[in-house]
């Protein structure tokens, strides 16, 4: 079993930036890779990125690429979503996720999710 919860969520003008932690918890929690998804009332949820645990590649959705850095700090269970030039269309409320197996941008992917944070970007 691993706990997974986010944080760094607020309010932030288009073009400013903020950074989202993702603290995982439980016996195996390093083993897992991480992903970050968001979604909006009304909508699915969808992909933003992923980083694998086994060789560390970084994987993002087109929308936020060149803008989002997915990192991972392993001494302290915790995974980061850096995110520069934000726009009023990245506000959305952000979920961080554990995976062993699956695909690494589908939701069905994962098995363990956080309660989500709440990013807003006014323009």
């Amino acid at each position: 079993q691993v706990q997974v919860v986010e944080s760094g969520g607020g309010l932030v003008q288009a073009g400013g930036s903020l950074r989202l932690s993702c603290a995982a918890s439980g016996r195996t929690a390093r083993n897992y890779g991480m992903g970050w998804f968001r979604q909006v009332p009304g909508k699915e949820r969808e992909f933003v990125a992923s980083l694998s645990w086994s060789s560390g590649s970084a994987y993002y959705a087109d929308s936020v690429k060149g803008r989002f850095t997915i990192s991972r700090d392993n001494a302290k269970n915790t995974v980061y979503l850096q995110m520069n030039s934000l726009k009023p269309e990245d506000t959305a409320l952000y979920y961080c996720a554990a995976r062993i197996t699956g695909s690494y941008d589908l939701v069905s992917g994962y098995s363990y999710w956080g309660q989500g944070t709440q990013v807003t970007v006014s323009s």
